[in-house]
């Protein structure tokens, strides 16, 4: 069936809205459960009263015919952000051990009518007033459209999991600056204090739904810090749960006035706690730019307000500059935002320019180390929210090294790097958009997903105080259809009822996380099953590229300490910029030809290899035009590469695998008015 091809909307993520803040100043005695004992998926005991699952049937086990586990995945969701952000932003608890209605209730400056709860009305538009009573009546929240209260209690995580989902990435979120400016908050706006509590509220989730099951290791939800752990969970049917970062100022990379306000030593600190604590996955940068990268803009109103943000916590405003490709950041517009009363007397926000798009901020030097520093300890990099010119450093890096492991979890990557990333072996999922949007997105990229054979994800982003989807109307055409089976046929879903609340996708939408999989079938009703059995194919995909990330292994650079020789060589009476100087394993060393076009630089393995990839790391002085040269016996040479358009950086030339003892990069025309400067060449083996 061919799919649809309709705008969608552009969401507001959670910092988007956040920062417009600046625009103003098992307890309960479990009872023993009916099910069989042979009933695994259904608990011994489990509190009551609770929530409603409203899903029968035995949940899949296994995998398919080709040996793969099946399911969807979650790649961006918050669980305990209502932790984070001083604590008070998110209203409600994912679980208590004094029971749901302990769990489900507001904040407490949100009684008697809402008149308080400052965040609701500014994202959600109105004067804010609502029924703030949780359960059991749910008057008016949970909602696709209330921003501020928990949307993943675990009860609805469970009958996501019933309904198919078989990962989950837990991003620990916050931001101090929001924190910071928030009036109602009753701890710590460190962002690493933060994080540290809402891993170890993941670890006790795990053992509340244990104790549910009859002890550790028994329940559904699994905490799972390898593929072979994923793979094993899944198997047996259960949810295999990532622990992931998306936070402003990691390890306190901030920058004030552009100056670092972290060391090297601070990024290998902060890599190592989180790594121990179970992360696989984190961002460098979110909404601000820190002193790792520079980030992707937002836009109008909503990014001038960020802008003021950015500029009283660093002291510095975005600075832009023309995009030198088809990618760009989103353009901040110069939308009047009351948020530049905040600013000191006689500061304004820029104004930019339409065709200048770019953040000129990209990957720092402090921001490369850590990328490193994650391949080292392979972990998977999260790209969403890098500025373009920061995410094309950092596929640079991945493409020098091979290294697979990048991420685009929620729609904030522009779409011309998605086959870069899949290139990689890299992971692509989808915001939670309404089925519609999502629809449309998911076709603009199907035939990538046809030609390297991979799934599909989504990400939620729930409690992350973003849009969801509305509902499209119970008297749409083609409604969903209550109850309906799940994606695997094995199991029928209800309507969800939650105290004496009944949630209908057809007029609640995306209301919280336990509608994914009515989600997924109005995705079917609009898009057809190809999308959804892409999506039920995330799972294996997402594993596909963590566990080759595990496995990556650096390769051996055959050039590192070898001959090297060149057609010229710049003169210093400081500093040597003989050839060898791009051979020596020294990224701060470098060879300079003379100031003319036609250069080479070479280097003699010492042996016939199979050669397949070199990289170039090039100084300010790079080569437009160039070509890769390969020789067996340093008299005849074949072109295995070229490009007539090289930008400088970081360049990684693939070819098919070819005899070579020496390597010759031949310079035709020259990117500059110096000559040819290379910090480094790498040769690889195929």
């Amino acid at each position: 069936m061919t799919k649809p091809r309709r705008p969608y909307g552009r969401r507001k993520h959670v910092t988007v809205v956040s920062l417009l803040l600046l625009v103003l100043a098992i307890a309960l005695g479990p009872t023993p459960s009916s099910a069989a004992a042979s009933d695994w998926w259904n608990p011994t005991a489990r509190p009551a009263p609770d929530a409603q699952i409203n899903v029968t049937g035995e949940p899949f086990t296994g995998t398919d015919s080709a040996g793969e586990v099946r399911g969807f995945v979650d790649a961006h969701n918050h669980l305990f952000s209502n932790e984070a952000f001083g604590g008070r932003l998110i209203c409600g608890k994912v679980f208590s051990p004094q029971g749901v209605a302990d769990a489900l209730k507001d904040c407490p400056e949100h009684y008697p009518d809402g008149t308080l709860a400052i965040f609701d009305y500014i994202t959600h538009g109105g004067d804010g007033r609502h029924d703030p009573v949780g359960w059991p009546t749910f008057k008016d929240w949970p909602a696709y459209d209330s921003m501020t209260h928990q949307a993943n209690y675990y009860a609805w995580l469970e009958r996501a999991w019933r309904g198919g989902q078989r990962v989950l990435v837990n991003d620990l979120v916050t931001n101090g600056v929001i924190c910071s400016v928030y009036p109602f908050k009753d701890r710590s706006c460190d962002e690493m204090t933060s994080i540290r509590l809402q891993a170890k509220l993941t670890y006790q989730l795990q053992d509340y739904v244990d104790a549910m099951y009859g002890g550790p290791g028994k329940g559904w939800f699994r905490i799972v810090t390898d593929t072979a752990q994923a793979r094993q969970v899944i198997k047996a049917g259960k949810l295999a749960v990532i622990l992931g970062v998306e936070t402003s100022e990691p390890f306190g990379c901030k920058q004030i006035l552009d100056i670092p306000q972290c060391s090297k030593a601070d990024i290998d600190k902060g890599l190592d706690e989180l790594y121990d604590l179970g992360v696989r996955s984190m961002f460098l940068c979110h909404k601000l730019d820190n002193a790792l990268c520079g980030v992707r803009f937002d836009e109008g109103g909503l990014g001038t307000a960020i802008n003021v943000g950015q500029f009283l916590s660093t002291g510095t405003f975005w600075k832009t500059e023309k995009c030198k490709g088809p990618q760009h950041d989103n353009p901040i517009g110069t939308a009047p935002s009351a948020a530049e009363a905040d600013l000191p007397a006689g500061t304004e926000v820029p104004t930019y320019d339409a065709d200048a798009q770019c953040n000129v901020r990209g990957l720092t030097d402090l921001g490369e180390y850590a990328v490193k520093g994650m391949m080292q300890r392979k972990m998977m990099l999260e790209i969403d929210h890098m500025s373009v010119k920061a995410t094309g450093q950092a596929l640079d890096l991945f493409e020098a090294a091979d290294y697979p492991g990048v991420l685009s979890s929620h729609s904030w990557m522009d779409l011309n790097w998605t086959e870069r990333v899949y290139s990689l072996g890299g992971f692509v999922a989808q915001y939670m958009h309404g089925s519609e949007g999502f629809v449309a997105e998911a076709a603009r990229t199907d035939a990538l997903r046809e030609k390297y054979g991979v799934g599909y994800g989504f990400g939620t982003d729930f409690n992350g105080v973003g849009d969801h989807p509305g509902p499209r109307g119970a008297n749409t055409s083609n409604p969903v259809k209550y109850p309906f089976k799940s994606v695997d046929g094995g199991s029928v879903i209800d309507k969800q009822t939650t105290g004496s609340r009944t949630f209908d996708y057809n007029t609640d939408g995306g209301a919280h996380v336990g509608m994914i999989p009515d989600w997924i079938e109005d995705i079917r009703q609009v898009g057809g099953q190809d999308v959804v059995n892409d999506l039920f194919r995330g799972a294996e995909s997402y594993l596909d590229t963590w566990g080759a990330t595990e496995q990556h292994q650096a390769g051996v650079n055959l050039a590192k300490g070898r001959t090297a020789t060149a057609s010229s060589s710049e003169w210093n009476p400081f500093t040597s910029y003989q050839p060898g100087r791009a051979a020596d394993g020294d990224d701060g060393t470098r060879w300079a030809s003379d100031w003319s076009d036609d250069q080479s630089w070479q280097v003699d393995l010492g042996a016939t290899h199979l050669v397949s990839r070199v990289t170039l790391d090039w100084e300010r002085a790079y080569g437009k035009s160039y070509r890769i040269e390969l020789s067996t016996d340093g008299t005849n040479w074949t072109t295995a590469w070229s490009t007539t358009s090289g930008d400088g950086g970081l360049d990684t030339a693939k070819f098919t695998g070819t005899p070579a003892r020496y390597v010759r990069v031949h310079g035709l025309a020259r990117g500059t008015d110096w000559g040819y400067s290379l910090y480094e060449v790498g040769v690889h083996s195929a």
